[in-house]
């Protein structure tokens, strides 16, 4: 390569490299550099600082980052229940808990217009039979969601640990099993006392919020992940 022909190189490369970059004295001083400008040969602009004036003491510089997509966001919705359909598996054992934690989970799904003809209750006599008839049901194809709702309350022998265990890991393979979300509404607590303040006392009603989750999940397979 001649030493003439390498010099003509260097002049063009210097060349586009003063077209495509800028730095003013102005910019320099204010301390916002100006992007690389998009050409017909594809160079693409670099992030923009926003021109926001001298920065104040213990503020932060915000950019802008142009030409970049989001993420999408699925999130099921409470508002998106038409015929969407539920199963609620609730253990007669410690009825006085059970039962208003099946009435606030009804309240809800009114709440939410999940009409009565799409909600099947079927009662089993503990938690420990709810992840059997949980994984039947799902397998069935019948329904969008299922909601297990019990209370298992600590005595005076190891019966509670073996219960509540089985029941937890139970509602879960059901939910594995069958690919349809079985939500975990049975309550565990160490005293009746504790309890009762789950199924509509101090603290809330449980049977509602696993309603809740129960909407949502069926909302989010059904319109979003099928």
């Amino acid at each position: 390569m001649s030493a003439a022909f390498a010099t003509g190189m260097t002049m063009q490369v210097g060349s586009r490299l003063n077209k495509h970059t800028s730095f003013s004295k102005n910019s320099m001083r204010s301390g916002i550099v100006s992007p690389l400008s998009t050409n017909n040969r594809g160079l693409t602009s670099r992030s923009t600082l926003l021109n926001q004036g001298p920065l104040r003491s213990g503020t932060k510089r915000r950019y802008s980052i142009s030409a970049m997509a989001g993420p999408k966001h699925l999130v099921g919705s409470l508002n998106k229940t038409e015929g969407l359909r539920f199963a609620v598996v609730v253990a007669r054992f410690n009825e006085i808990v059970t039962k208003p934690l099946l009435e606030g989970a009804l309240e809800t799904f009114k709440r939410y217009s999940v009409t009565e003809e799409n909600i099947d209750v079927i009662t089993v006599p503990g938690s420990f039979e709810i992840p059997i008839t949980a994984q039947i049901l799902g397998k069935s194809g019948k329904y969008n969601a299922i909601l297990c709702i019990g209370a298992v309350v600590r005595g005076d022998t190891t019966h509670y640990d073996a219960v509540a265990n089985s029941a937890a890991s139970g509602v879960l393979s059901a939910s594995l099993g069958s690919g349809v979300p079985c939500i975990f509404g049975v309550l565990t607590c160490d005293n009746m006392d504790q309890a009762l303040n789950r199924a509509g006392g101090k603290a809330g009603n449980k049977g509602s919020e696993a309603a809740l989750t129960a909407i949502e999940m069926a909302s989010l397979i059904e319109h979003h992940l099928k």
